[in-house]
């Protein structure tokens, strides 16, 4: 039976959320209450027929509705349990997968703790290396868990906001923008509707800034160290705060996120989103997309936007009806710390700890400027292909050098004939993909020379007559 047909949590969530009894849902879809039953407990997948009749009474998105949920937390779940912290358990992959189908909001609210408590033990950790280094003392707020809830945030909604796109489409037509001199529109447009005037100062006055919004003076101060897509960005943003705000709230607010920060940082977000939307109207882009086979350096010649902008946006068209390829996305520094990312189409991303080096992403360092491209086979069988490049982020001078960090864009390996990229890869055959994993902790391939730390549920054995080819030897895994 197909894993993915099996819907019954989310069935039973989407009754309770709109208060109605077995029976009700049941009238309502044409079939009988213990029928109904049996699909929320997992005993009857949902059907085609049934999962359209849902999306007609309930006006769900049968695409969110039906994604695999499940594999991304039995995922997240299996990243937890290969904390060192839980050698001693006897957990296996079974137990993950039951946990998720019968009970996955528990399973969310394992991995949420799991998150609070690597975030109090990073601030331990941190707080330990000052004592050690007889600085001040003084408590260092973690600032992983509000991150980690907008990233969810942004997951939940699959990177998509009808809402905001609808807006940014607004103030194309309302403004009457151009695409030839947007920067104008968007300056002329603060001025007319909401008296903001716009500057362009000197790094040496902006400082670390590259946009502040002045409110008595009713100025936004933007750094000539900004390149002109990022000034564009900018001025959307700021637009989308100003014009915005009360739809940004509601986006927010209905998110139920912990606290003021997790808030704020969702508003900046979902400013952000729209900012992108301004930039590269949904339609426009997704027809060019399409048409050039998403070649990046098109895109962005074209919208006038830089390569990272351009695939951000990329992982955002999921409109109905002009749906593109389902991009994931992620940016990382030289140090492997991860400061964006978005997983579509299924892909796991390490959410604790660092990735796999085997990954086409940490090659881009190599080579700056470079697009890598790589077909990689996941421990599960999944395989998926993607590009990678650095890119440089505008610094403030001799003293604030620029920033370099590697972009990865990627998808299904189904879906990659429809990408440039692809070209010349031999996307049917499997044992030509690079294998990697989500990171050491949870890849089982004991033949990899770079492996850092030992895999879960293997017994690690130290034999100083015996050198393999990377520095731990292994025991079979554990039974399951």
């Amino acid at each position: 039976m197909d894993k993915k047909a099996m819907l019954g949590p989310k069935v039973r969530r989407l009754r309770r959320d709109q208060g109605l009894t077995q029976a009700q849902m049941a009238d309502q879809l044409g079939i009988s209450p213990s029928y109904l039953n049996l699909i929320e407990h997992n005993q009857r997948p949902v059907t085609v027929p049934l999962l359209l009749k849902l999306g007609q009474n309930f006006g769900v998105d049968l695409q969110a509705f039906a994604e695999d949920e499940e594999s991304r937390l039995v995922a997240g779940l299996r990243e937890v349990f290969a904390d060192p912290l839980f050698n001693g358990s006897d957990i296996k992959n079974q137990d993950f997968r039951e946990l998720a189908a019968v009970a996955p909001t528990l399973g969310q609210a394992v991995v949420a703790l799991y998150r609070g408590f690597r975030g109090a033990r990073d601030d331990l950790q941190a707080l330990s290396e000052r004592v050690a280094d007889r600085e001040k003392l003084h408590l260092v707020q973690s600032s992983g868990f509000p991150q980690d809830e907008v990233r969810d945030l942004f997951q939940a909604h699959s990177n998509h906001f009808p809402e905001l796109e609808d807006a940014a489409d607004a103030l194309w037509k309302d403004g009457a923008l151009e695409k030839g001199d947007l920067y104008r529109g968007l300056v002329d447009w603060l001025n007319t509707q909401h008296s903001v005037r716009v500057r362009l100062l000197p790094s040496e006055v902006m400082g670390y800034a590259v946009r502040r919004f002045d409110r008595h003076s009713r100025r936004v101060l933007l750094s000539e160290m900004l390149a002109p897509s990022g000034r564009n960005f900018q001025l959307a943003c700021q637009i989308a705060l100003l014009r915005h705000r009360d739809l940004l709230n509601g986006i927010v607010e209905a998110a139920n996120l912990s606290d003021d920060e997790a808030r704020r940082l969702a508003r900046i977000g979902l400013a952000n989103y729209f900012a992108a939307a301004v930039l590269m109207p949904y339609q426009r882009f997704h027809e060019a997309a399409t048409q050039v086979r998403y070649d990046i350096e098109i895109l962005r010649r074209r919208f006038d936007a830089s390569f990272e902008q351009v695939c951000q946006r990329l992982t955002t068209l999921h409109r109905s009806g002009a749906k593109g390829v389902p991009f994931f996305f992620m940016r990382v520094d030289s140090a492997g710390n991860v400061s964006k990312r978005f997983s579509g189409a299924g892909f796991h991303f390490a959410r604790f700890g660092g990735g796999c080096p085997r990954w086409i992403v940490y090659e881009a360092f190599r080579t700056p400027g470079k697009v890598h491209s790589q077909v990689a086979q996941m421990p599960d069988g999944t395989t998926w292909f993607s590009i990678a490049r650095t890119v440089v982020k505008a610094g403030g001078g001799h003293r604030s050098p620029p920033q370099q960090f590697a972009i990865a864009l990627g998808c299904d390996a189904h879906h990659a004939a429809h990408v440039t990229y692809a070209d010349g890869f031999d996307l049917g055959n499997t044992e030509a993909a690079t294998p990697i994993g989500v990171n050491c902790r949870l890849c089982p391939r004991l033949d990899c020379s770079q492996r850092a730390f030992p895999p879960l549920n293997h017994r690690l054995i130290v034999d100083e007559n015996l050198r393999g080819l990377s520095p731990y030897l292994f025991a079979p895994p554990s039974a399951e």
